[in-house]
């Protein structure tokens, strides 16, 4: 059977994230489950929309991208609510990832068509399996529509 990743030349994933030693353990389990993957990762919500505003080579479009909630400068619901309304970016899946388990955050998310919301686990071993599931699912399992990122 064929993967919907084969056809696809880079796996980029945009993680949102502004805590360095999350990033750093976020980057290291999906590096070594999806080696093919690259991950650029922004420090906060305004330079996360920066990023995704731009339209060149440099800067192609993240199959995935990862959000924290509390970020400096944008926090991460608004820039859910700005993938999520900008045509060109909506069919992008967005996973929330971040360390609140509060209903009215969950509730916020799915109010703006977050793909999934994910609570960081404190254990790494159940961190490095979560991530591999995710890489697994939204990566290679999860077919996106054609003109897609």
């Amino acid at each position: 059977m064929s993967h919907a990743s084969e056809s696809r030349s880079e796996q980029l994933v945009l993680h949102v994230e502004d805590n360095g030693d999350h990033a750093d353990l976020v980057k290291r389990c999906l590096s070594r489950h999806r080696p093919e993957s690259r991950i650029v990762r922004v420090e906060d919500g305004e330079a996360a929309l920066e990023y995704l505003s731009r339209s060149d080579a440099a800067t192609p479009r993240p199959l995935l991208i990862l959000l924290d909630l509390r970020l400096p400068k944008v926090d991460g619901i608004d820039v859910l609510r700005a993938v999520k309304t900008t045509p060109e970016l909506a069919t992008i899946p967005v996973v929330v990832l971040t360390t609140s388990d509060s209903e009215s955050d969950v509730a916020r998310a799915y109010e703006h068509h977050v793909n999934s919301y994910l609570v960081k686990p404190d254990d790494f071993l159940v961190l490095d399996s979560m991530m591999k599931d995710l890489g697994d699912y939204w990566l290679d399992w999860n077919v996106q529509p054609a003109g897609g990122p």
